[in-house]
C-alpha cells in the first residue's frame, strides 16, 4: 500500500469515480482513460497487457469509505508486499510439512492407511480439511488405469480429516461412485494437472452437485487444491485439499507444494498396491495348494483351523489315507512371505504325498524331505545375486504323524517344530517326548527321530504352527505346551468348535503369522471289519487263502466279481511270498469303507518287483497281474519282516 491513499475509488457499481497516480503507474492507464470505466476490466486488461494474472484477493485490498446518495463508495487498495521475514517463515512452514508427510506418509503397506497418514499430516498445518479418493480398483491391488481417466471409474472414500467435519462430508469413508461432472475433480484426472478453484454459492459446476455443494457450504471452504494421484502416466486417485473461514487462499508456492505431496503420496500408494497385489496373489496361491477339504478316514475325525496373517504365506496341514487304514497327518511351515513362500510350500506338500506312498516311516520321510529342501536351497543360491529369491534363506519345520487304527499307535517326528499335544480320554493331557530335529534342509544334517504312543480311542491329537501361540507370554521352558493344554481342556467338544475355542483363548489380535491348527480324534477300527489268519508255508497256502478270503467275503457282502478280482489278488500275493519271502505268512484283510485292504506279511526284507514279462517267459506276470487289477498297491517294511499291500476298489454300498 502506497500510504493510506486509494489506488482508485469505485462506486456501488464497480465504475472508476476517482484515479490515483499510483494507479496509473501500476495499471499504465490515465484518469481520463480510467474514470467512467468498469473497473474490474479495466484491471483484467491491465493484466493481459502484462502478461500475468492479478489476483483481487492477493494483490488489492477493498475496503468501504462512505456512502453517497444511499451508494456505497469502495476504495481499492494495493496490498502491502510481504517483507522477506513473512516469505522465510512461510517457506519453513511449507518445508515443515513437506518432511512431515515423507516421514509419516507409506509407514505402511496399505493404501487406505496411506491415504489416512496423508490428510491427518497435512491438517490443520497446511489445510482445513483433506480428502483422498483412490480407484477402487487399486484398494484390492489391481493394476490403476491410464490416464486420463473415464468418468465412469469408480473412486472409493478412502480418507477424510479431521474427524469433527464428519457432518460436513458430501460421501462417507468407503463409498464408491464415480467423479461428478463437470467438476475441478474429474477434469484434474482428465488431464492429470491441478486444479486450484474459489469456492462460493454461486459456482456453476456445483450446481451439478447439490450434495457437495452443501457439504463446502457448511464447511465454509473458499479454496480448493484438487490434485491427482498418479504413478508414470497411471491414475491412482484424487488429493482435495480445502481452506475455509479465515484462513488465506492457497499461493502458488503452496500449489507447488501439494504437487510434490501428491506425488510422494502417489507412489506410496503405488508401493501398498504392490503388496497388495503380491500379497492377495500368494494368498490365492497358497489356498490353491492347500487341501479343499480334509479327506474323511474311517477310524478318524477330523478339523482344522487356517488364520492366514501378514507376515505369513507358507504354512501348510494335510490329512490323508496311508495303507492299512492308517491316516498320515502333517502340518509344515516355510519361513517367509509371498509367492515364493507359497510355491515352495507346495514343493514341500507335494514332496510329503510322493514319500509317503512309499511307506516311509516318519522319521525317513522327514529326512528324504529334507533331502529335498536342501536342493531347492541350492537352486535358491545358485540364482544371480540380483534375484529376490536368492536373497532369502529357506527355512521350513514340519510335523508329521501316522495313526494306526488297529494297533492304536501314533508315531510322530518333529524337523524344528512345536509339539504335538494329545488329550486322552478322560482329559489328561499329554505332550509326548518328541525329538526334534533341525529344521528342514538343514546342512547339520542330524537325523530324525521317531516316537510312537498308545493313544486311547477318542484321544484328540493337535498339531500347530508356532503363529497359534499367543504373541506374549512368559518366557519359561514348557509354556507354550501349558498354553495349549489349557486351551485344549474341553476336548470332548466338537471337533470345529474346539479349534475356534483354542483361537479365541489363545490370540486378541490377529496372528502375525499363518497360524495353523489340526485336530484329529482317533476311533478304533471296527473288530468285525478286520479279518487275519497265519498260513502254513506248503504249495496248499495259497488255496486256504482264496478260500478264507471268499467266505469272508460272502460275510461281508462283497459282490462275485469284486470277490473274484480280490481271489486272484490273495491268491498272486501268496504265491510270490512262498516263492521269494521267508517265515511265517499272514494274510489280512480290511474292509473300509470304499477298498478292501488286502496284506500279505513274511519274514523277507527284500522288496518284490514289477516285471514286465517277455512273450516266451513262463512267470515274471503276478504283480503286474496285481497292479491291473488293485487301485494301488505297495511294499511296507515292518520290525519283523516286510508286508505286501494291495487296494481294491469297491463298488458303492452301505455300511450294514
Amino acid at each position: 500500500m502506497v500510504g493510506d491513499a486509494p489506488l482508485m475509488v469505485v462506486d456501488d457499481a464497480g465504475t472508476v469515480v476517482q484515479w490515483s497516480i499510483e494507479a496509473e503507474r501500476l495499471l499504465d492507464l490515465r484518469p481520463e482513460e480510467a474514470i467512467g470505466q468498469s473497473a474490474v476490466r479495466l484491471m483484467i486488461r491491465a493484466a493481459d497487457n502484462a502478461g500475468s494474472t492479478l489476483r483481487m484477493a492477493g494483490d488489492f485490498t477493498v475496503r468501504s469509505l462512505s456512502r453517497v446518495d444511499d451508494s456505497m463508495v469502495w476504495a481499492v487498495y494495493q496490498a502491502p508486499k510481504p517483507s522477506d521475514a513473512d516469505e522465510r517463515a512461510k517457506a519453513t512452514a511449507r518445508f515443515r510439512v513437506l518432511d512431515a508427510v515423507r516421514e509419516h506418509v507409506g509407514s505402511s503397506l496399505d493404501v487406505v492407511a496411506t491415504c489416512r497418514e496423508l490428510v491427518e499430516t497435512l491438517v490443520p498445518d497446511f489445510a482445513d480439511v483433506a480428502v483422498v479418493d483412490v480407484v477402487d480398483a487399486v484398494v484390492r491391488g489391481e493394476e490403476p488405469p491410464l490416464g486420463p481417466l473415464r468418468r465412469d471409474v469408480p473412486l472409493r472414500r478412502a480418507a477424510f480429516w479431521p474427524k469433527g467435519y464428519e457432518q460436513w462430508q458430501s460421501h462417507p469413508l468407503g463409498d464408491i461412485r464415480p467423479l461428478p461432472f463437470p467438476s475441478p475433480y474429474g477434469q484434474a484426472l482428465a488431464d492429470l494437472k491441478p486444479r486450484v478453484v474459489s469456492l462460493g454459492p454461486d459456482v456453476p459446476w456445483l450446481r451439478a452437485d447439490p450434495v457437495r455443494a452443501k457439504s463446502i457450504g457448511e464447511a465454509g471452504a473458499h479454496t480448493l487444491i484438487a490434485a491427482p494421484l498418479t504413478v508414470r502416466g497411471t491414475v491412482l486417485g484424487l488429493l482435495s485439499l480445502y481452506r475455509g473461514g479465515k484462513t488465506s487462499a492457497f499461493d502458488a508456492e503452496e500449489v507447488k507444494l501439494a504437487l510434490e505431496l501428491a506425488s510422494h503420496t502417489a507412489w506410496c500408494v503405488e508401493n501398498a498396491r504392490c503388496y497388495v497385489r503380491e500379497h492377495t496373489i500368494a494368498a490365492a496361491l497358497q489356498r490353491r495348494l492347500l487341501p479343499p477339504h480334509l479327506s474323511e478316514q474311517t477310524a478318524m475325525e477330523t478339523a482344522h483351523l487356517y488364520t492366514p496373517g501378514n507376515q505369513g504365506g507358507g504354512a501348510w496341514f494335510d490329512t490323508f489315507s496311508l495303507s492299512g487304514a492308517r491316516t498320515a497327518l502333517v502340518v509344515g511351515e516355510v519361513a517367509g512371505r509371498g509367492i515364493y513362500a507359497a510355491t515352495t510350500m507346495g514343493q514341500l506338500r507335494t514332496v510329503v504325498h510322493t514319500l509317503a506312498a512309499l511307506d516311509l516311516e516318519p522319521d525317513e520321510l522327514l529326512a528324504r524331505l529334507s533331502d529335498t529342501a536342501a536342493r531347492l536351497a541350492d537352486e535358491r543360491a545358485a540364482l544371480p545375486p540380483g534375484d529376490p529369491l536368492h536373497q532369502q534363506a529357506l527355512e521350513a519345520s514340519c510335523v508329521f504323524a501316522v495313526y494306526d487304527p488297529l494297533a492304536l499307535t501314533c508315531t510322530f517326528a518333529c524337523a524344528d517344530h512345536p509339539t504335538p499335544v494329545i488329550v486322552q480320554s478322560g482329559k489328561v493331557v499329554d505332550v509326548p517326548d518328541v525329538p526334534t530335529g533341525p529344521p528342514l534342509g538343514s546342512p547339520e544334517g542330524s537325523p530324525f527321530a521317531a516316537t510312537t504312543v498308545d493313544v486311547t480311542e477318542g484321544s484328540v491329537m493337535a498339531l500347530f504352527t508356532k503363529a497359534l501361540l499367543p504373541a506374549t507370554r512368559p518366557g519359561a521352558p514348557g509354556d507354550d505346551e501349558a498354553e495349549i493344554r489349557d486351551a485344549l481342556g474341553e476336548s470332548d467338544r466338537p471337533l470345529q468348535d474346539l479349534c475356534d475355542q483354542v483361537l479365541y483363548r489363545l490370540h486378541e489380535v490377529p496372528p502375525a503369522g499363518d497360524a495353523v491348527l489340526l485336530l484329529a480324534r482317533s476311533h478304533a477300527f471296527p473288530v468285525d471289519r478286520v479279518a487275519e489268519w497265519n498260513l502254513e508255508r506248503d504249495p496248499s497256502a495259497a488255496h486256504a487263502a482264496r478260500d478264507a478270503t471268499e467266505r469272508q467275503l460272502g460275510r461281508w457282502g462283497v459282490d462275485e466279481e469284486a470277490t473274484f478280482a480280490a481271489n486272484l489278488i490273495v491268491s498272486e500275493l501268496v504265491t510270490n511270498a512262498l516263492r521269494y519271502g521267508t517265515g511265517l505268512l499272514r494274510l489280512r484283510l480290511i474292509m473300509g469303507r470304499t477298498t478292501l485292504t488286502c496284506e500279505v506279511h513274511d519274514g523277507s526284507a527284500a522288496a518284490p518287483r514289477l516285471r514286465h514279462a517277455k512273450t516266451l517267459d513262463e512267470g515274471g506276470r503276478g504283480l503286474f497281474l496285481v497292479s491291473q487289477i488293485a487301485e494301488n498297491w505297495g511294499t511296507r517294511y515292518v520290525r519283523n519282516g516286510k508286508l505286501v499291500w494291495t487296494e481294491l476298489a469297491l463298488p458303492s454300498r452301505q455300511d450294514p
